[in-house]
């Protein structure tokens, strides 16, 4: 199969075409894209700024990948969106490019799944296997790990970080960071538990879920200070991966707040 362009499509000079692209009727691609091997744009697409999409990406009508961050700081710099192989980009999907005051590029990874209407803002970085159902949005600065599914109309604010495994529930304004493996529903979000069914979806081993559970209580318990309670989580789970993910992940950025449960576990 060779690169297909349908006649009403536009595609200026500069853009990079891998073998087996489709371009199809009315999209617009500028001369800063790079489209790599299998990319499928099915119609009214727009790809604009220097925005790579990755092999085998299929996006519907309507979406506008690349397109100028939203912040009063932008002035026109050159920034970057560089989208992972084979994700799935629905009608209507935005995702910007980074700034120059930020990291200068939004990253999204592979494997993924964008729902009609979600948004990824800029400097964002999105992990690989991450669902984003219809109207989930990301502020700027989000950093979101891998397997993590993001509701309906879920909403996350600017610099929060959501770890991997996690589950956002439909409606969710999340304003503090998530740990790995969590839970977290409502507005404002709390943290609701672990992502029990996410984690058995997946595979994870029943000693594995069994130690995160238990590790889960014990953090989130009423003794002691929530330092000391993590250090013990620390020194009686040290030889599990997962749980140490949770406890590097806490102790990776003191100067944001953690979504903690909304009562007791």
């Amino acid at each position: 199969m060779t690169t297909s362009i349908h006649p009403t499509a536009i595609v200026a000079s500069g853009a990079k075409l891998g073998q087996d692209v489709e371009i199809g009727p009315f999209c617009i691609v500028g001369g800063d894209a790079t489209l790599e091997t299998g990319v499928r744009l099915l119609s009214h697409v727009v790809i604009d700024g220097a925005t790579t999409l990755g092999e085998g990406c299929v996006v519907h009508p309507f979406a506008m990948l690349g397109g100028p961050p939203q912040h009063l700081g932008h002035k026109g710099e050159r920034t970057e969106l560089l989208i992972g192989p084979r994700n799935i980009i629905r009608e209507h999907v935005t995702m910007h490019t980074g700034t120059a005051s930020g990291h200068g590029v939004t990253t999204v990874g592979t494997d993924g799944l964008y729902m009609v209407g979600s948004h990824i803002a800029h400097d964002c970085a999105v992990g690989d296997h991450v669902v984003m159902a219809k109207g989930a949005t990301l502020g700027g600065h989000v950093t979101i790990g891998d397997y993590v599914f993001m509701g309906g109309l879920a909403a996350a604010h600017q610099f929060t970080r959501i770890g991997r495994y996690s589950f956002i529930g439909g409606l969710a304004a999340v304003t503090k960071d998530v740990i790995p493996y969590g839970s977290v529903w409502g507005n404002h979000a709390h943290l609701e538990g672990l992502n029990l069914v996410g984690l058995k979806r997946r595979g994870f081993s029943r000693e594995t879920i069994n130690a995160l559970r238990a590790a889960y209580r014990l953090l989130f318990a009423d003794e002691g200070t929530f330092q000391e309670r993590l250090e013990d989580v620390a020194e009686i789970h040290a030889g599990n991966a997962e749980v140490m993910e949770i406890v590097n992940f806490i102790r990776s950025d003191n100067n944001r707040p953690l979504c903690l449960p909304e009562r007791e576990v």
